[in-house]
């Protein structure tokens, strides 16, 4: 064991976030690509890699559900980080001297009000924490980033505004990927699989028939296209439940029946954050 957990993205990353929140005694190994992050587990450089999949506001992550069920990896557990976004500058820099804030497209947009109201002009980065590293090598001033109070810490800068965004229920769950599989012990759990439906009328509404007529609750549902075309899709579940519960068995039986292709990706603890929230 490495002890070691990868993520995409810079250090200080709401993804390196997630990682230093639940594994807090992991190293954090920052990869470049969500591809990369992977490799790193499969050729044993890190232990676990910890994948952003959904947001609150702005849906799934773009190619994590193509990329989720070729990787070989096994989902172990889920996570959810609310995005606060910190409006970070040089020491010593004053909010009215700041002119230009700088991040990623999606989170300036998050921070309209704020950044309106005090005359700041946004400015696209790489990324947030990528940003947030600019602003420490430039020195100047007249541009902050827009980045995670972590990130903050790491390159030094001073927190001139924190929890800036608009919308304040601004969440983004992320699954964590480890070469084997690890049955949860108890208590409540989640099971993620992806499927193929069978060319047939009404395959679809037929296969989920057997997660209403077992009471399994779906809390999540996706499709997605493969291979570039328009007739071969594929679906993404989460369910409620976990293989060995008889009726979560006889509803994957029944939607067996109507798929050409079916993968469990994982079954792991339900969040204490998704509890919570209910």
């Amino acid at each position: 064991m490495t002890n070691v957990i990868s993520f995409q993205g810079e250090p200080g990353a709401y993804s390196h976030q997630a990682c230093a929140e639940m594994y807090p005694d992991m190293e954090a190994l920052p990869c470049n690509t969500f591809e990369e992050a992977v490799a790193a587990v499969k050729d044993g450089r890190a232990d676990l890699a910890m994948l952003p999949v959904e947001n609150s506001t702005y849906g799934r992550v773009a190619d994590i559900h193509h990329l989720l069920p070729d990787t070989g990896l096994h989902i172990i557990g889920e996570y959810f980080v609310r995005v606060h976004i910190n409006l970070l500058a040089v020491p010593g820099t004053k909010l009215a001297q700041v002119d230009h804030a700088m991040s990623h497209t999606v989170l300036l947009g998050q921070c309209r009000t704020f950044l309106k109201k005090h005359s700041i002009q946004p400015r696209t980065g790489a990324d947030t924490a990528g940003s947030a590293q600019k602003v420490a090598e430039d020195g100047n001033p007249e541009v902050a980033a827009l980045a995670s109070q972590l990130a903050g810490e790491i390159y030094g800068l001073e927190t001139l505004a924190e929890n800036i965004e608009d919308n304040q229920h601004n969440t983004t769950r992320f699954l964590v990927m480890a070469p084997e599989p690890k049955f949860p012990a108890g208590g409540d759990a989640m099971t993620t699989i992806v499927f193929q439906v069978r060319n047939i009328p009404a395959a679809l509404y037929k296969a989920m028939g057997g997660f209403a007529t077992n009471g399994v609750n779906m809390l999540k549902l996706e499709s997605y296209m493969l291979g570039g075309t328009f007739t071969a899709t594929q679906f993404y579940a989460d369910i409620e439940g976990y293989p060995g519960d008889p009726a979560v068995d006889r509803a994957l039986e029944e939607l067996a029946y109507f798929t050409t292709h079916l993968d469990i990706l994982g079954v792991y603890p339900m969040s204490e954050f998704r509890k919570s929230v209910r």
